[in-house]
């Protein structure tokens, strides 16, 4: 078998060190890697993660479409241009765009999509905590929970605290009780396995915009 060629912009971050280890144990080959010091490519890579800042998704949209190889985002907090970009790219390469790769947050996203149509005269509130490197506030999962509520009233609470790696929670309060929905990761190794997982789903596909959702549902 083939093994796996891949490039990651943003090696040295969080959780660009977390995608390479998981991907090197794997016994694929790291054949690109660049940061703000760094820019090096060995081979032409089978795939390319982004997992930099958002200021390096840009170059990784010029490298992916001028190696015209496919492209997993991690990044968040982008702009409406670079989503624009990403867009066009994707009619020449695969894309997939998400603000988390965790599992368990896309099971978050099915309870909050349900709970919102049943419990539509309910208050709303959204919390979530992130490590205090984080740039963007609110967080993207955040922005995607508030989506699903479809309310312009709900409020996002955004703290940053020491090393948190994601704590997010919605809470629905009725006149008696109040329903809480949280999810806490507790390692960054699982968004890398989210990722790994985007990866092998991407590589079967010519070209278009996938989320990780699609990943997990398995969409064709």
């Amino acid at each position: 078998m083939k093994k796996l060629k891949f490039g990651v912009i943003g090696f040295t971050g969080k959780l660009g060190k977390e995608v390479v280890n998981l991907f090197q144990e794997k016994g694929y080959k790291l054949v690109l890697k660049v940061n703000r010091k760094i820019n090096e490519q060995l081979e032409k890579p089978d795939v390319i993660i982004e997992c930099g800042l958002s200021n390096t998704v840009d170059q990784s949209i010029k490298l992916s479409e001028k190696l015209l190889v496919p492209i997993v985002v991690a990044t968040t907090g982008l702009s409406p241009d670079q989503i624009k970009g990403l867009k066009h790219l994707s009619n020449y390469v695969p894309v997939i765009l998400s603000s988390n790769y965790s599992f368990g947050i896309q099971v978050l996203l099915k309870l909050v999509e349900e709970s919102s149509k049943k419990l539509k005269d309910w208050d709303v509130e959204i919390s979530e905590v992130h490590h205090r490197f984080k740039k963007d506030k609110p967080s993207g999962t955040a922005k995607m929970i508030k989506d699903l509520v479809h309310r312009k009233d709900v409020q996002v609470n955004s703290s940053r605290l020491g090393n948190v790696q994601g704590e997010h929670t919605i809470k629905y309060g009725g006149l008696g009780e109040v329903l809480s929905i949280s999810h806490s990761a507790t390692s960054r190794k699982t968004f890398a396995e989210g990722i790994l997982k985007s990866v092998n789903y991407i590589l079967k596909k010519k070209k278009g915009l996938f989320s990780f959702k699609d990943v997990v549902e398995n969409k064709k």
